[in-house]
C-alpha cells in the first residue's frame, strides 16, 4: 500500500505500485487536471509537483512517490486563483489550452524556487515544456507577470 499526500489530502493507494503517477491520479484518484501527452517525458503536459518539484507523472512511478507529497493542477490553488493561473488568464495565454496545465505546473515551481526570473531563466525553465499551438511568447509573458504581480 502506497501512501502519499495529493493535494494536501492523505491518500492510499492499493494498486500496482508501478503503475505511473500520471494514471493513478487520472483513473485512480479521479483527477484529470494532469494531461497525457506523449508518455515519454518529453512534451510536459503531464507536470505536476513532487514535494515542490517539477515532475513529469508519465515517468514517475506510484512507488517513486510513496511517502511524499503531490501537487496536480487541481491542488495548485482550489479557487484557480494561484499567481500564475492569474497571469494565464489576464493574458489569455492558450488556444486550445492542452498543455497549459502542465505549463502552469512547470511556471509556478519556477517561480517558487526563482520568484524574480529572467527572461533567459524562463526560457531554460519552460524548454521543457511543449506547446503545439506555439503559444511561447504569451507564455513567457504571463511568467514574468506572475513573477512581479505587475
Amino acid at each position: 500500500m502506497t501512501k502519499l499526500m495529493v493535494n494536501g489530502v492523505a491518500r492510499e493507494f492499493d494498486g500496482d505500485d508501478s503503475m505511473p503517477l500520471l494514471w493513478a491520479l487520472r483513473d485512480s484518484l479521479e483527477l484529470p487536471g494532469t494531461k497525457y501527452g506523449c508518455g515519454a517525458g518529453l512534451c510536459g503536459a503531464c507536470t505536476v509537483h513532487v514535494d515542490g518539484k517539477a515532475v513529469r507523472a508519465c515517468q514517475a512511478s506510484v512507488s517513486d512517490v510513496d511517502g511524499k507529497s503531490v501537487t496536480t493542477i487541481e491542488g495548485l490553488d482550489p479557487e484557480g486563483e494561484h499567481r500564475v493561473q492569474q497571469a494565464w488568464r489576464e493574458l489569455n495565454v492558450p488556444q486550445c489550452g492542452f498543455c497549459q496545465t502542465g505549463q502552469i505546473m512547470q511556471a509556478a515551481a519556477l517561480l517558487e524556487e526563482n520568484p524574480k526570473p529572467s527572461d533567459d531563466e524562463i526560457l531554460t525553465a519552460m524548454a521543457g515544456n511543449v506547446c503545439r499551438c506555439g503559444c511561447y511568447q504569451r507564455i513567457v509573458q504571463a511568467v514574468r507577470l506572475a513573477s512581479t504581480g505587475s
